[in-house]
């Protein structure tokens, strides 16, 4: 399995994080990728530091990196930090920029820089060749953060043929099929798995296999049965499970699909390049 998406760098693991990559190797997990966000833009770095840090150490899976500014901090997004992530995009462990995008449901920062660093940050991961994995969250039942993201990445984004990740997704269908229809992969979280989120599970029921992947978002959104502790990379197999269950196939099927479509996307370097990614 792969987890698609967790925040290595949390301080929340920093006094059992070997244990835990340990316990995502035993429970299946050959690839995590790690995002890049840090507390800021001062400590996005720290997802590539943990991805050297591993690397050639099973048995924990092979940790790959991205880099970006959260939307929650594009107020912080000034042309040192921005620099920065252009630096940091050239790794070859580095293997996407993200998370990027807009949130409208806490505003920590004004609607119009989120949209002027969003747009600056595509312009960086576009000439560095690299992905974006999209956060965006609406605010309230409104679709408002789905509709300026889409609008952006058709305007900003399609014409590059790069692609990316919604990732931990939450919007309706039409949401993720016009994502798709710009070259976009849907990952899910744990939250597939809580009982009110049936919105959720449909889409999951929907989007093609060969378009999805999985993830955990941890330390967040742990999955049942360990909804409210901290999450983990090992409980993605939770997710798959939970989607395999939904889609009438086995959860392996989906494991082994899900992996071959972030490696189509995301291209990690081969043995020598970067670290070597472990099958």
């Amino acid at each position: 399995m792969i987890d698609s998406h967790a925040h290595l760098d949390s301080p929340r693991y920093d006094e059992d994080r070997d244990a835990l990559l340990a316990r995502a190797w035993a429970a299946g997990v050959r690839t995590i990728l790690s995002i890049g966000i840090g507390e800021g833009p001062d400590t996005m770095h720290q997802a590539l530091e943990i991805s050297r840090r591993y690397a050639h150490r099973p048995p924990v899976p092979t940790i790959w990196a991205t880099a970006g500014i959260h939307p929650h901090e594009a107020r912080l997004a000034d042309d040192a930090a921005l620099a920065r992530l252009n630096g940091l995009l050239q790794e070859p462990e580095v293997l996407a920029c993200g998370e990027i995008g807009l949130d409208y449901f806490y505003d920590h920062s004004p609607r119009d820089i989120q949209k002027t660093v969003f747009a600056r940050q595509m312009e960086i991961a576009a000439g560095r060749r690299k992905p974006i994995i999209i956060h965006c969250r609406p605010s309230g039942t409104s679709s408002d953060a789905w509709d300026d993201t889409l609008e952006m990445l058709r305007t900003r984004w399609s014409g590059t043929g790069l692609g990316g990740i919604l990732h931990c997704f939450t919007g309706e269908w039409r949401h993720a099929r016009e994502a798709m229809d710009l070259g976009f992969l849907i990952s899910f979280a744990g939250n597939v798995t809580f009982p009110k989120a049936q919105a959720i599970r449909d889409v999951a029921a929907a989007v093609p296999l060969d378009r999805m992947l999985i993830e955990t978002d941890a330390p967040f959104l742990a999955p049942l049965p360990n909804r409210g502790k901290r999450n983990e990379p090992g409980w993605v197999k939770e997710v798959a499970v939970k989607i395999a269950e939904l889609r009438g196939i086995e959860a392996g099927k989906l494991a082994e699909q899900t992996a071959a479509n972030f490696r189509l996307l995301l291209r990690p370097p081969a043995a020598g390049e970067g670290h070597d990614f472990a099958q």
